[in-house]
């Protein structure tokens, strides 16, 4: 099974590929779409969705997971991830029609044992299980991964199937 986790961001969007064998998870491929800030919000949101539909459309991943948000206090950036992330829940259905949604807490413990973990914690983990060298970099992408990795751990009942 081949998944491609997300890690949502307007200026920065994560993303990550794996493949779930019955012998150990296998990295396909990471990294980051990237927005300009001089565009407008509607052109930054039309370049994501131009780019996860190339990606779905490369990889052909068999589900999609999607961290959750976390809300912070800048309601600004909040507004602009939820606006990139609605814009990826729409390519996912659209081109894949698996989707996952988990939040940070559940990667958190996919990945660790720890609700709590740090990101440097999670970061060692998505090393560790993909059996890599290195941490993966940007850490958006890393994060991406962790969503892969935390779906390819976890039984979860409710989905988002397209008809």
């Amino acid at each position: 099974m081949i998944i491609l986790g997300i890690d949502p961001g307007l200026a920065t969007l994560g993303v990550g590929l794996i493949e779930k064998t019955n012998i150990k998870n296998k990295i396909i491929h990471y990294g980051v779409i990237s927005t300009p800030k001089y565009e407008s919000t509607p052109v930054r949101l039309a370049m994501i969705d131009e780019q996860i539909t190339d990606i779905i459309h490369q990889y052909k991943p068999d589900v999609v997971a999607v961290e959750e948000l976390f809300f912070n206090t800048n309601v600004t950036t909040g507004i602009q991830v939820a606006q990139a992330r609605g814009v990826v829940l729409l390519s996912a259905i659209k081109h894949c029609g698996l989707l996952y949604e988990y939040t940070p807490l559940q990667v958190k413990m996919a990945l660790t044992g720890n609700g709590r973990a740090d990101k440097k914690q999670v970061q060692y983990m998505v090393k560790a299980i993909l059996g890599l060298n290195e941490t993966p970099k940007p850490d958006d992408a890393a994060d991406a991964l962790a969503v892969a990795i935390c779906h390819a751990n976890t039984s979860q009942m409710s989905h988002r199937e397209m008809k």
